[in-house]
């Protein structure tokens, strides 16, 4: 789920704020948190799409393969252009706070530019809560907030350089594999990829490796095979290509003697992101997700 904010002048100043929330199959819940958000402008249509969603989700009765922790699992806000990453880190710390007043109850951990003056990465803190392997709420500690309850959960919020996802399923019911494959492009590992982050997951019968891609700060970008550039106010920006990523994952998985299915799920690209940002608002298209069709993270 996307949601942009700008100032009045068309592409001036664009930040992205693509919300993660732990519901995906009920798509009228989904859509209608979509809607709230297209009542009010800027940082606003983010707080009112959030104030829906734990409205309508309930983290005493969610279920689902994929880790999270929160009715509103993430709050991450990217800069697009114009804006940086600073600023997109004031911008969130402004919005938990208002968050907190309009849900009573909520409770946030900071990550990445709003978590001051650490600026722990969202895996980092991840790490630290047990978001990857727990549920259970009671020992956790927020940074804003009040402790979690079981209906809201704890929800990250922060900002950071863009990141986008890049999912690949592999022909195989072998978690075990998934694992491995997923520890070898690991950018944290020796010989990963630079930026990604992954997990692997049952998946309709298969086994899914899923990536988060970040965009890294790279002063001097050079040629480096696979990766592709951007300038957000005179910082350079690198991430691995999808298709690079994709590639890697189908090689490893052929080492295995495993084949993958069908084509690499990929959310936008940041130039994406923007292009579509900036196209929704020159024309004014509102519910944009219905113009575009089509599956998109």
């Amino acid at each position: 789920m996307k949601i942009t904010m700008s100032s009045s002048r068309l592409g001036l100043r664009l930040a992205a704020c693509l919300l993660n929330i732990s519901e995906a199959r009920r798509k009228n819940v989904v859509e209608k948190i979509a809607k709230a958000a297209l009542f009010e402008e800027n940082v606003n249509s983010v707080l009112a799409a959030c104030v829906e969603a734990f409205q309508v989700i309930d983290m005493e009765v969610q279920e689902g393969i994929h880790p999270c922790l929160g009715a509103v699992d993430l709050i991450p806000i990217y800069p697009l252009s114009g804006i940086g990453v600073e600023e997109c880190g004031m911008v969130v710390r402004s919005l938990a706070e208002k968050l907190t007043i309009h849900v009573p109850g909520c409770s946030m951990f900071l990550f990445g530019e709003a978590d001051q003056p650490e600026k722990r990465s969202l895996v980092h803190r991840r790490k630290q809560l047990g978001w990857f392997s727990r549920r259970e709420f009671s020992f956790l500690k927020p940074d804003i907030g009040t402790m979690p309850n079981k209906r809201c959960g704890l929800t990250g919020i922060g900002a950071s350089p863009y990141v986008m996802n890049c999912n690949v399923t592999i022909d195989s019911q072998d978690l075990a594999t998934g694992k491995k494959i997923a520890s070898a492009i690991r950018g944290s590992n020796v010989g990963g990829l630079k930026g990604v982050q992954a997990m692997a997951f049952p998946h309709n019968g298969k086994i899914e490796i899923a990536c988060n891609v970040e965009s890294f700060e790279d002063p001097k970008p050079m040629e480096k095979t696979g990766y592709m550039t951007y300038c957000i106010l005179g910082h350079q920006y690198s991430y691995i290509s999808p298709q690079s990523l994709e590639a890697q994952i189908k090689k490893l998985a052929h080492d295995q003697g495993i084949s993958t299915i069908g084509t690499a799920l990929v959310g936008f690209t940041p130039q994406e992101c923007k292009d579509c940002a900036e196209y929704a608002l020159r024309e004014k298209i509102g519910e944009f997700w219905k113009k575009r069709e089509g599956i998109f993270m």
